[in-house]
């Protein structure tokens, strides 16, 4: 038996892409932005990292609600790689993606909660309606 646990910090680079499928079920997609600072020959040197995440079901409909653009978030799950044929060149390509799990809010309650009522969170329900 085999398999791939991923657990990511960092920051959303987007609003979350929220769709629901016939079936009745929430699908978000979202990237995370990873940092990574180090020091090569004597300089520092920041690395970003920029991983594509896809939740489902509740955890999908959490995310959607309170996450945005530039918030910290901490992610768990596995990999999952979709592959294709790039219908330009017609070559084979594949891409690695976070099916997420689970999720923790990082930071403050309060930089979730200002952002409630506006436009990005659309009227939404209070911090402490999530289901979980």
């Amino acid at each position: 038996m085999s398999f791939a646990q991923v657990q990511i910090y960092g920051n959303l680079t987007r609003d979350p892409e929220t769709r629901t499928t016939t079936g009745g079920l929430a699908v978000a997609n979202f990237a995370v932005a990873v940092n990574r600072v180090r020091t090569k020959d004597g300089e520092r040197v920041e690395e970003v990292t920029f991983i594509d995440c896809e939740a489902w079901g509740k955890t999908a409909e959490a995310i959607s609600k309170y996450m945005t653009k530039g918030k910290p978030i901490m992610v768990r799950g596995r990999l999952r790689q979709d592959a294709w044929e790039d219908k330009n060149t017609g070559a084979r390509r594949s891409k690695l993606i976070a099916v997420v799990d689970g999720f923790d809010f990082v930071g403050k309650k309060d930089d979730h909660l200002a952002a409630e009522g506006t436009a990005a969170n659309k009227g939404k329900d209070s911090y402490d309606d999530i289901p979980f």
